[in-house]
């Protein structure tokens, strides 16, 4: 048995893992807590930060139209960041209802974005305006089930959202534990740990492999949302500090 200890609460907290060389399921085992990207190393994270109300809240949006937008501006091939800087704009200019003009959106997303003190320029403005006008027209028409997967299927029907987008709305809007946003960050994460046999999801695959990340969160005992909100943080962050480390190796 392994353990962790953290301060939670003014007191000290001890979570038991199990063994190192023991299976979270076939194939993947828990491997040690001071190991990167190990399932026990995501156990030890989880713990700590759902104690300490870390991720509690994902949300980007007031409404789920406003949700549906932030997450189009972002994604594949979106630096998070610019994203929301696009997705602020275009919240602030009142541009964010069904019969929003797509060119008002392209003048908006065409202008460059301060993002951490540098004027950046957003790219795909051109395609993100004519996704983001037809969604908002789509989503006016749109009765929202009960059901989160029933939602996130129901938003793939507007215009450039996918099923790894609209998980994302879906987990962001009513924290959701019953689908996974499989970001390229997510799933090299479950790559690492043999949870995922490769690292490329295609739309044929998708299902079966948010499957097989459903089945690893409730292995380990942590929440689907949650994890999938840390993963992508970590997986983010230290590979931008991996990619930095070699090119200073380079030099």
């Amino acid at each position: 048995m392994q353990r962790v200890y953290a301060q939670i609460d003014g007191e000290t907290a001890c979570l038991r893992v199990p063994r190192a060389q023991s299976y979270v399921m076939d194939g993947v085992v828990w491997g040690a807590v001071d190991e990167l990207f190990t399932p026990a190393f995501w156990k030890a994270q989880a713990w700590q930060h759902e104690a300490a109300g870390t991720y509690a809240d994902l949300r980007l949006g007031r409404s789920l139209v406003e949700e549906v937008s932030a997450c189009l501006l972002g994604g594949y091939g979106m630096p998070a960041e610019l994203g929301l800087a696009a997705y602020a704009r275009l919240r602030e200019r009142q541009l964010l209802h069904n019969d929003c003009d797509e060119r008002d959106l392209l003048i908006a997303l065409s202008e460059p974005l301060l993002v951490h003190g540098r004027w950046r320029t957003y790219r795909f403005a051109r395609q993100r305006s004519r996704y983001l006008a037809a969604s908002l027209a789509y989503l006016a028409d749109l009765a929202e089930p009960e059901d989160d997967v029933a939602l996130r299927d129901a938003l793939t029907g507007a215009p450039g959202v996918g099923l790894k987008t609209a998980s994302w709305v879906v987990r962001n809007y009513r924290g959701s534990d019953e689908i996974a946003i499989l970001d390229v960050h997510v799933v090299r994460a479950c790559a690492l740990m043999g949870v995922f046999e490769f690292q490329a999801v295609t739309p044929s695959s998708y299902e079966r492999l948010e499957e097989s990340y459903l089945d690893f969160a409730d292995a380990i005992g942590v929440r689907a949302g949650l994890l999938d909100a840390i993963m992508w943080d970590y997986m983010r962050r230290l590979g931008a500090q991996e990619a930095t480390e070699r090119q200073l190796c380079l030099l």
